[in-house]
């Protein structure tokens, strides 16, 4: 005849038990912090990565491009002008352009 645990025993298993979820559901959320915050932390290494082939694409550009006729080009692009140069800005231009084509056209709009 198999005998039956006492009623003490199986009330520590159910405590056990009880304990045992208790742990479980108080390690749920760092956990998951923990491998939210790896996968993040993956998404920015690779992005770090990217940027420095980037930067040394950019330095490697640079070394290349200090030609002063380069230089000079670049920075004439940026609105730069050369010491005793002066600058104008010139509006309006497209309209300019505009009125230019219809007086020149055929039909005269």
């Amino acid at each position: 005849m198999a005998r039956r645990p006492s009623r003490t025993v199986f009330v520590r298993r159910w405590v056990a038990v009880g304990l045992l979820l208790l742990v479980g559901l108080l390690y749920y959320r760092p956990l998951k912090a923990y491998v939210d915050a790896r996968g993040e932390q993956s998404q920015r290494a690779t992005a770090v990565q990217k940027l420095q082939q980037e930067k040394t694409r950019l330095e490697r550009q640079l070394g290349a491009s200090t030609s002063l006729a380069t230089l000079a080009r670049e920075a004439r692009a940026l609105g730069y002008v050369r010491p005793g140069e002066h600058l104008f800005i010139v509006k309006g231009i497209r309209q300019w352009r505009q009125l230019e084509r219809r007086s020149l056209s055929p039909h005269g709009h």
